[in-house]
């Protein structure tokens, strides 16, 4: 039986210096979950693994790396699918949490399918995962882009340590304004730094799974489409999917689910992958690139922005080949 896994970082225009690291992580990621794969390992232990891997790359945005909402603190999503069984779990607007892949994993392993903000923080304090230091996830990156959104010139011995300490003086309407910087800031580097993976293992089941940071200088509360299944990732039994982009077009158009119902229909990986991106570009003006694995271990990858950083392995290659 023929296995298969895809990652990627990211959809978006991304600067020339970052390019190789964003290529280099996500071959990386894919040979983490290529070698869960080849000894046997589920498709969602190797998504889990791949992901992982991806949220503890500074490089990207999930995990630690993430972006900074517009009051200065960090909020994740993160959502999985099992496509055999079609058992979901998600968790949306988590703070304190190193991997929100795996407290999604803990979802999907319980009654419910989405658990958000302080509720998801409760449960992975019940499921024995240990919170991290909100600034553990913090990269100077992301807080001198959250400081240029704000339009902040203060000294570093000024600044305090965790840029959370600003938000007893961040009105709602003052983070509004923010958002509406950071979109510009974002108009620099359009990179929606979304990472995901999907595969298929050796048993001939698929799983997807994808984690992100958000957009830059969000809204606080704001949530896209990567825990919403269907919108920001989707398996069944033809395909599983993981999409990057901007996220409410992928909510409105439900992307995910479109790409696995060209597959359903008899469309090759390829074909189904450039056909949901024919949806977002006909229908919406946002921008974003999906990846996708078949039931027969194809892999399918497209996208309308300037860059999807990705990487793939598939039976009889010896090494992942990686490209944006």
């Amino acid at each position: 039986m023929p296995f298969a896994i895809i990652v990627h970082g990211g959809a978006g225009t991304i600067a020339g210096e970052r390019l190789e690291p964003g290529q280099q992580g996500c071959r990386e990621a894919a040979l983490i979950g290529w070698r869960v794969l080849q000894a046997g390992g589920t498709a969602l232990d190797a998504v889990e693994a791949a992901v992982r891997a991806l949220e503890d790359n500074p490089n990207f945005n999930a995990g630690t790396g993430s972006t900074l909402t517009a009051a200065g603190t960090v909020e994740m999503d993160a959502g999985m699918m099992e496509g055999h069984t079609l058992n979901v779990g998600a968790v949306a607007s988590v703070e304190r949490i190193k991997n929100p892949i795996s407290l999604a994993r803990r979802v999907l392993e319980s009654p419910h399918v989405l658990l958000v903000g302080r509720g998801a923080q409760a449960f992975a304090t019940e499921q024995g995962i240990a919170l991290c230091a909100p600034e553990d996830l913090i990269t100077e990156r992301q807080r001198n882009n959250w400081k240029a959104a704000q339009g902040a010139e203060q000294d570093e011995q000024d600044e305090p340590r965790y840029v959370r300490h600003v938000i007893g003086s961040v009105s709602v309407s003052q983070a509004a304004k923010g958002t509406q910087a950071g979109r510009r800031e974002a108009h620099d580097e359009e990179k929606h730094g979304t990472v995901g993976a999907a595969a298929l293992d050796m048993h001939g089941n698929l799983a997807a799974a994808t984690s992100t940071g958000g957009i830059h200088n969000k809204y606080p509360g704001r949530v896209g489409d990567s825990p919403l299944v269907g919108c920001g990732f989707y398996a069944d039994e033809n395909a599983a999917i993981s999409c990057t982009g901007h996220g409410e077009d992928f909510i409105r158009l439900m992307i995910a689910k479109r790409a696995a119902d060209f597959v359903a229909r008899g469309d090759s990986a390829q074909a189904a992958a450039e056909a949901a991106i024919a949806v977002l570009g006909a229908k919406a003006e946002g921008k974003g690139g999906l990846i996708l694995v078949d039931r027969q271990g194809r892999v399918g990858y497209a996208w309308n922005s300037d860059h999807l950083v990705r990487a793939y392995m598939a039976s009889g290659m010896d090494e992942p080949v990686a490209g944006v």
